[in-house]
């Protein structure tokens, strides 16, 4: 009897080589059904590759660990992602996910570093959300050095190793955000900026967009300097209050990072200013209802389904490709609400 080859195999499984070939080499890539028919084939012929295929497609049933680590629970926009995560992990049957979710209330670099270097002792990927520093950064290199890579969410990171990101295009973000104060706007004057921290780059990457705009196409806006919130609601319900206070000129004001309920707070308190334009970021109750009431004429949302589904399909293909493997870099288009369109 002569020696089954794939070819054979392909044909008495009735499937093609390349998938015989994928079966054999990338079999999460195949549907389980179809591993499992091919494996079958294979001992029903006498392939001389059943053990290899076998374990194979063994190495295709086993799960994929990953980790992620969110910021503050207590927040609406990271409750929301991290259902979204929820939700893909669960729907990925042919090759399952395991997925380890953290939430951290303590923003320090010691202590994301920390949660970070811990959850990898169980994962087989992490992706994470936060500000740029060296100790996490240090945190990264210790961690790709050691087999786990790392996938950067919502805001770019870099360190010495390859660190892959899942996110927005935030010089485009800051880019529409300015189109809209021009286009809103009929009597320029001085529009508020709030960040939630310097060190996040996407906040940073939106300020850069936004000035760059208005460089381009309306010179009569003046763009105050940004006021870092830290993520909190009552430091930002505090500075909008001062920039009302400090600026009768202020015709706009965007925040483009957290502590976006505060801000709202603020603009619904303070008197009314002919022709005042805010924009928000992200679709979620609080800022669904200020766009009803007008609080907000705009929000740059992400978009959480597609923003999950790109970072496990990120946290995998990093994980097969092996610290020599190119980051995966992924900006994904934002959305844009109004209240016309909630």
């Amino acid at each position: 009897m002569k020696r089954q080859t794939i070819s054979d195999l392909a044909k008495a499984a009735d499937v093609s080589v390349s998938t015989v070939n994928r079966v054999l080499n990338q079999p999460e890539t195949v549907r389980k059904h179809t591993r499992e028919h091919v494996l079958a084939t294979a001992g029903e012929i006498g392939f001389y590759g059943v053990g290899t295929l076998e374990r194979s497609v063994r190495k295709g049933r086993a799960p994929h660990r990953l980790g992620v680590l969110l910021q503050q629970g207590g927040r609406a926009f990271y409750r929301n992602l991290g259902a979204a995560l929820r939700q893909e992990a669960a729907r990925r049957l042919e090759a399952p996910v395991e997925l380890t979710l953290t939430y951290v209330d303590d923003l320090s670099p010691d202590n994301i570093a920390a949660q970070l270097t811990a959850l990898g002792k169980s994962c087989d990927a992490l992706a994470l959300v936060t500000a740029q520093h060296p100790k996490v950064a240090d945190a990264i290199d210790a961690l790709t050095a050691g087999g786990t890579p790392v996938i950067a969410l919502v805001a770019p990171l870099t360190a010495r190793a390859n660190v892959g990101y899942v996110g927005l295009d935030s010089y485009a973000v800051g880019r529409t955000a300015a189109w809209a104060f021009d286009s809103m706007v009929h009597r320029p004057g001085e529009i508020g900026l709030l960040i939630g921290n310097h060190r996040y780059r996407n906040h940073e990457l939106n300020e850069a967009g936004f000035r760059s705009y208005f460089r381009e196409h309306n010179t009569a806006f003046t763009i105050l300097e940004p006021r870092a919130t830290h993520e909190s609601a009552a430091v930002a319900r505090e500075m909008v209050e001062g920039l009302f206070h400090d600026h009768p000129d202020l015709c706009g004001l965007f925040v483009s990072g957290g502590g976006i309920t505060g801000a709202l707070a603020a603009l619904r308190d303070v008197p009314k200013r002919q022709g005042f334009v805010a924009v928000g970021y992200e679709l979620f109750e609080a800022t669904r209802d200020a766009l009803i009431d007008g609080t907000l004429k705009m929000v740059i949302s992400h978009p959480l389904d597609r923003i999950a589904r790109a970072a496990l399909d990120a946290m995998i293909e990093a994980k097969q490709g092996g610290p020599n493997a190119g980051a995966r870099q992924l900006a994904l288009a934002f959305e844009i609400y109004t209240s016309e369109n909630i």
